[in-house]
């Protein structure tokens, strides 16, 4: 579901208060890390991870984006945040 920048702010807002809960190790995105990242995402929605990769972190977040099935809202030095809305009981409600 592509997000329009009116919603894309919207999360970014939320997200600003959120720590990363997954890292990607130098190894990058290993199979032990993307499991990790299902996990995270299928409970809160909406994730920050810690990026190690040197110049690659866009194409690192967009590869754990698109392992997830996830939304990639931004990326911001190391840091990328992902989002995935619940079928059932989102706790995000995104403007239009």
């Amino acid at each position: 579901m592509p997000l329009n920048a009116r919603q894309r702010q919207f999360l970014k807002a939320h997200a600003h208060e959120l720590n990363p809960v997954v890292t990607a190790g130098n190894e990058g995105l290993s199979e032990a890390v993307i499991k990790e990242l299902e996990s995270s995402i299928e409970h809160h929605e909406l994730i920050k991870i810690k990026l190690n990769a040197g110049d690659g972190r866009k194409e690192q977040a967009e590869q754990a984006a698109k392992a997830v099935n996830a939304e990639l809202i931004q990326v911001i030095g190391r840091v990328a945040i992902l989002f995935r809305q619940k079928k059932k009981d989102s706790r995000f409600i995104l403007p239009r």
